[in-house]
């Protein structure tokens, strides 16, 4: 594409070349000249000066303080999400849009397929699925019986999906996952032996739904396992049985949730945080990394340390922290002033 056309595609300003031919996004530190790359953190606007990019997008109040006769500008509202809207373009246009179910899958009885779907080799789908049109599902995934699949999801290899469970429209699983496994019931016998509960409920995954490579959603005991739409996990996220995951809520690599637990809409949960079972998380809540939610949080805001808690006062025990070696010092000249 051209920079112009890139412009005009983000409602941007252009500056400089409107000619410049762009083959492709690239990192500022590494990108080409005919590559575009884009800044949105200061700790970023260093890379200006040494950046080989033929064309930047910038926001409309990022100053440039040493021009450059070679780079192409494209003035945006908020550059992050115009590179985004652009890196899409760019994946979506090299993107196979492959059709057509291999010879190498079983299907099971009284399927429902859509159209413009896909099918790939060594595929296992049991009796009396539905899978909506133009979804993809690659090589060696199993679906067992019994689950509907809506439009334009998209399964990479080996995921696996258990009876009952549903999942709705524009839905990506990561190779590796698993959606509807059993939940983590055990009831203790009076000799310390363990008998199994039954895990009869489903797992409901709703429209838009990210989940990441290997991560694991179990079904519920009774009812559902419910994950929102909207909803992004990252990789290796444990979702117990019976969970319930609100609305564009966000969750970073290696959370654990414990069973019956309930989060709100539009909360952010940091890489390996661990939250135990049956509480309750209000909506836009931002938990940091490797925090340990022990009670429900009845209060939006930020919270963090090994046990959870709001922000500013995690940042004040840590201060304090810090000060008692000094106090240590200071106790111990008194005591051999006396």
């Amino acid at each position: 594409m051209k920079a112009i056309d890139i412009a005009n595609l983000l409602n941007g300003k252009l500056e400089g070349n409107p000619d410049l031919e762009i083959s492709n996004v690239g990192k500022i530190e590494t990108a080409g000249r005919n590559e575009i790359s884009f800044i949105s953190n200061p700790r970023y606007n260093k890379f200006y000066i040494t950046t080989n990019a033929g064309a930047l997008i910038i926001s409309n109040d990022f100053v440039i303080k040493n021009p450059r006769n070679d780079i192409t500008i494209i003035r945006v509202e908020d550059s992050y999400l115009s590179f985004l809207k652009l890196l899409e373009l760019f994946y979506n246009s090299k993107t196979d849009d492959v059709i057509g179910i291999s010879e190498n899958c079983i299907i099971g009885e009284n399927p429902e397929l859509g159209e413009n779907i896909y099918i790939g080799d060594f595929v296992k789908i049991g009796d009396g699925c539905f899978i909506g049109d133009s979804t993809k599902i690659h090589s060696n995934c199993t679906l067992s019986n019994k689950i509907c699949i809506g439009k334009n999801c998209t399964f990479f290899p080996n995921v696996v999906v258990y009876d009952n469970c549903i999942i709705g429209d524009n839905v990506t699983i990561h190779s590796g996952s698993v959606v509807g496994c059993d939940g983590f019931g055990n009831a203790r016998q009076k000799d310390g032996s363990y008998k199994k509960i039954p895990q009869i409920g489903i797992v409901v995954i709703e429209d838009n739904v990210e989940i990441g490579s290997n991560c694991s959603i179990d079904r519920a005991t009774i009812g559902e396992t419910k994950i929102c739409k909207g909803v992004k996990l990252d990789n290796q996220i444990q979702v117990a049985h019976n969970v319930y995951i609100g609305e564009n809520t966000a969750i970073a690599a290696q959370v654990g949730i414990a069973g019956s637990t309930k989060i709100g809409k539009r909360c952010m949960i940091g890489g390996q945080s661990g939250l135990v079972g049956h509480i309750t998380i209000c909506d836009d809540v931002i938990i940091g990394a490797s925090v340990g939610v022990s009670k429900s949080i009845t209060k939006s805001g930020m919270y963090s340390g090994y046990r959870s808690k709001p922000h500013k006062e995690d940042l004040k025990e840590q201060v304090l922290i810090k000060q008692i070696e000094k106090l240590k010092d200071q106790i111990n000249k008194l005591s051999r002033s006396e």
